[in-house]
């Protein structure tokens, strides 16, 4: 354990920076996987709502650095490729 008040507070602030980062990584698997449930069942119109809110999600996480830009532009061409299947 740190000795130092501010290595004290720097380890609680990297803790709750995780928690950010993980809650916000799961919340774009989610949005993600709402995609392909709704090309799975075949609803254009929900597709293309959830792949918006997927992009953004994506675009936010380069943003922040959480992802690197190509696997931001990876999943973001994927996903838009299964969209357009319908």
């Amino acid at each position: 354990m740190a000795n130092m008040a501010q290595q004290r507070k720097r380890v609680r602030q990297d803790a709750q920076k995780r928690r950010q980062y993980r809650m916000f990584k799961q919340s774009l698997k989610t949005a993600m996987k709402n995609v392909e449930k709704s090309v799975e069942k075949g609803d254009q119109k929900e597709a293309q709502i959830a792949l918006a809110r997927a992009h953004k999600k994506l675009d936010k996480a380069l943003a922040k650095g959480i992802y690197k830009k190509n696997f931001v532009a990876r999943n973001k061409s994927r996903l838009q490729k299964r969209v357009n299947t319908l």
